[in-house]
């Protein structure tokens, strides 16, 4: 794996072991919280955290519409473990996906199908930055509304 995808998935691990981290200080039942309606509850932010690393590498080789939709239909967590346990596969998938990909591959561009246009090496940095956005919103919804500080450390 090159370089720039050593730093991107060293971010990865950085963002991903404090998601973990967060997740163990909560309770089964804190998963049902959901902080202002019509939106994400803790559980259901904490499901689509787990299914970005896999989702968007199936967007950055060009899945359509239809497979994005099949994919989603087989994703049901419900525990913080199984929530956990994915998040950990979906990035162990992701890693795999990108080691395999030559100089070429990476920065080969690929369009999603609502038509953004990144190479291989463009997706892995919006999977970075998405991740990040998600893990401050898990933390704001923590916080701020719940009340509830993990005091962990969030970067580096």
């Amino acid at each position: 794996m090159n370089m720039y995808c050593q730093s991107a998935f060293h971010q990865l691990e950085i963002v991903i072991a404090s998601i973990s981290e967060m997740v163990g200080q909560l309770e089964e039942e804190d998963l049902t919280f959901r902080p202002t309606d019509g939106k994400y509850s803790v559980g259901e932010l904490l499901e689509h955290i787990a299914t970005i690393p896999a989702a968007d590498g199936h967007i950055a080789n060009e899945a359509s519409e239809e497979d994005m939709r099949s994919f989603y239909e087989t994703i049901s967590l419900q525990t913080k473990t199984d929530i956990l346990e994915k998040l950990f596969e979906h990035f162990s998938q992701l890693k795999t996906q990108f080691e395999n990909y030559t100089e070429d591959h990476l920065f080969t561009e690929t369009t999603s199908w609502w038509g953004v246009t990144y190479t291989r090496f463009g997706w892995l940095l919006e999977i970075v930055a998405h991740m990040y956005h998600h893990r401050g919103q898990l933390h704001a919804m923590l916080v701020h509304v719940y009340k509830k500080d993990p005091e962990i450390m969030l970067f580096e």
